[in-house]
């Protein structure tokens, strides 16, 4: 037996009546959700090529140090396979390939398991920052020479001003004695 329409004041009734609630939507993936949190994470805690770069003579040894640098660290999208990109002076490439699951391996000890799954070696200078050298301690003024340099700051007022200008005396009168 078919079912009668409701009129259209019958059906105004009832929609003020009954108050519908939309439908509820699903949560965001919680990777969504914390991938900016865990970025701000990983920036601020993580060890990347810079902590390589640090201690890369500990983790690869002094021979392979020598002849390779690392350059970058790049996570793989996805859940992807990451890879550490290094720099290898000249013919060394060869050796430096061969050696290449030894070096990932040290890698991995240091940044965490599996945390690199591929080394990319690029051929190219290496760009090492020496240390600068060490400096000279210059033997101090003569007793003369000092006391000169006291009477002509008498007038400075005291605080940093002047004892940075005592150590600038000191230096050029050292210099000019040399």
């Amino acid at each position: 037996m078919p079912r009668e329409l409701p009129s259209a004041e019958d059906a105004l009734r009832i929609l003020r009546l009954k108050r519908t609630r939309p439908i509820a939507r699903p949560p965001p993936p919680a990777g969504r959700a914390l991938r900016g949190y865990l970025k701000t994470l990983d920036a601020r805690f993580s060890q990347g090529s810079d902590a390589l770069a640090a201690r890369w003579r500990e983790i690869v040894g002094p021979e392979v140090a020598r002849r390779t640098e690392p350059v970058k660290l790049v996570k793989g999208r996805a859940g992807g396979p990451s890879s550490l990109e290094i720099r290898v002076a000249g013919p060394s490439a060869a050796i430096i390939q061969h050696q290449a699951h030894d070096i990932l391996a040290r890698v991995n000890l240091f940044l965490g398991a599996e945390a690199v799954q591929k080394l990319r070696i690029v051929q190219g200078p290496l760009r090492r920052v020496e240390p600068p050298p060490p400096r000279r301690r210059s033997a101090p003024l003569d007793a003369a020479l000092e006391a000169k340099l006291a009477a002509d700051l008498a007038t400075a007022p005291e605080g940093k001003l002047k004892d940075a200008l005592m150590a600038l005396g000191r230096g050029v009168l050292a210099r000019r004695g040399q």
